[in-house]
C-alpha cells in the first residue's frame, strides 16, 4: 500500500456504469475526504468553525457545481432498458 492510497482511499462503484457517473462519484469521494479532515480540523482546534464553514460551503458549491455540469439526476433522455 503506498501512502496516497492511504491517505486518500477510494471505495468501488456499484451504481450504473456511465462515465458521467463514474467522474462524479471520484468528486463526491474526494468531497467527503476534504469535509473529513475540515471537520477533524476544527474539533482539534486548529480551525476556527466560521472558516471550517466556509470552507465546506465552499466545497460543496463546487460539488454542487460539478453535478449541474455532468448533469446528473436529469433525465435527457430514457434509460438503457426504456423506461
Amino acid at each position: 500500500m503506498n501512502k496516497d492510497d492511504f491517505l486518500y482511499p477510494r471505495g468501488r462503484y456499484y451504481g450504473q456504469v456511465k462515465p458521467e457517473n463514474l467522474v462524479f462519484n471520484a468528486n463526491l469521494q474526494e468531497f467527503a475526504q476534504k469535509i473529513s479532515y475540515i471537520c477533524n480540523l476544527e474539533t482539534g482546534g486548529k480551525l476556527p468553525p466560521e472558516e471550517a464553514y466556509e470552507q465546506i460551503k465552499g466545497l460543496w458549491k463546487e460539488l454542487k457545481h460539478t453535478k449541474k455540469q455532468l448533469r446528473i439526476g436529469e433525465h435527457p433522455f430514457q434509460d438503457d432498458e426504456g423506461e
